[in-house]
């Protein structure tokens, strides 16, 4: 999620009244999706997987990201529909019910949300709230029967990450992350330019994303309930760019925090930051993440040729190009075909891919972690398999 206004932490928690080596990417499947086109939008969509039969899932946290995004997309979804929610603002509750007709049944505020496992029509919880609120959420969405997606990052700490991983575990439910991009086909289109060597190994990556931040009372400047700045927030863009384009998970990584131009607005979390990834191929990469400046590219240069997305992490359209000429893709709802994505597997009864569930989430998290102990302590650091 990125660039969307938040409430400060008071008011929130007032309406709440409360290393794998290679990273694992199914590419022989891109080229096998199929996309239908909606005549109105002009977006593609994934064919759906069981006509007729379509997942609940309830958001839990309704803020920009569920009203102005996920909800929407459930809309043109066709294997999972928005079924229910979990709010602690009874205003927003009435709101919706009367917009997406959810039955009162399925609603839930955060004192109540252990009562969804009593509810056969929600088969999926999408949590959406603070990071790090992300564990108990998603945790005790598992051990109420329900499968999970979790939005990124996973959670703030590796033994928040595991401890969610294990739940879902126990219960027997899939968890997955909202790596929305996955799905999306320019940047599946990047990952197989850059791991089938398309243009030759890859031996540089540009890989950056950063925005203008807003109100400063927001929670993603509040250390606490985001676990640091930009570099939690879309950082984490910049991070998978880098791993998904190489395929390699990166063996040392070095970083800088810039000086701050608002030393107030930022007192609590970083303004903008740098690092620079080594992979076991030699290449290597080099990233900025800013709440003070714009930038979303990812730039690969090869021994043969070059490819980039710019734009490149926002929620589109996105933009390519190559060195022998434009990338070509059809433009799609992102949260819309993650979330069919995701739900077409579980239709399906099949695992999901390694590249969206907790464990990737982990190596995220854990990558996060060794970027601000590198910008800390101004040391290179080693990074374990």
């Amino acid at each position: 999620m990125k660039n969307q206004p938040a409430n400060s932490r008071r008011d929130f928690l007032r309406s709440l009244g409360v290393g794998a080596s290679v990273l694992s990417l199914p590419l022989s499947s891109y080229a096998n999706d199929q996309y239908t086109r909606n005549e109105a939008s002009g977006l593609y969509s994934l064919n759906t997987s069981q006509p007729g039969r379509k997942l609940g899932i309830a958001l839990v946290g309704l803020g920009y990201y569920s009203k102005n995004l996920l909800a929407p997309a459930l809309q043109q979804t066709q294997n999972c529909r928005l079924a229910g929610i979990v709010t602690g603002a009874p205003e927003k509750a009435t709101e919706w019910m009367q917009k997406y007709n959810i039955p009162k049944a399925n609603v839930y505020d955060y004192k109540t949300f252990d009562r969804i496992a009593d509810n056969k029509d929600i088969d999926v919880v999408y949590v959406v709230l603070p990071n790090s609120m992300h564990e108990e959420y998603v945790v005790r969405a598992a051990q109420a029967g329900k499968h999970v997606i979790c939005e990124k990052p996973m959670a703030i700490t590796p033994k928040e990450c595991q401890n969610m991983i294990d739940a879902c575990k126990k219960a027997n439910k899939q968890l997955a992350i909202g790596y929305r991009l996955h799905y999306e086909p320019f940047t599946k289109e990047v990952m197989r330019l850059g791991q089938e060597k398309v243009f030759g190994p890859v031996k540089f990556v540009e890989s950056s994303d950063g925005f203008r931040s807003g109100d400063p009372n927001q929670w993603r400047l509040k250390k606490s309930m985001a676990g640091g700045g930009p570099l939690m927030d879309v950082g984490i863009y910049a991070i998978q760019g880098a791993r998904y384009v190489t395929g390699e998970e990166p063996v040392s990584v070095t970083a800088q925090f810039a000086p701050k131009t608002d030393p107030q607005k930022f007192k609590d979390v970083e303004e903008t930051m740098f690092w620079q990834f080594e992979f076991p191929s030699g290449a290597v990469s080099n990233s900025t993440t800013s709440y003070a400046a714009g930038v979303e590219r990812l730039y690969a240069s090869c021994e043969k040729g070059w490819f980039e997305l710019a734009p490149a992490f926002g929620y589109g359209p996105l933009k390519g190009r190559t060195s022998k000429g434009p990338i070509e893709q059809p433009v799609v709802n992102h949260q819309a075909a993650h979330m069919d994505g995701v739900c077409k597997d579980l239709l399906d009864g099949k695992k999901l891919p390694d590249h969206i569930t907790g464990e990737e989430g982990l190596r995220d998290v854990r990558l996060l972690q060794a970027i601000y102990q590198a910008a800390e302590t101004g040391k290179k650091i080693n990074l374990k398999a």
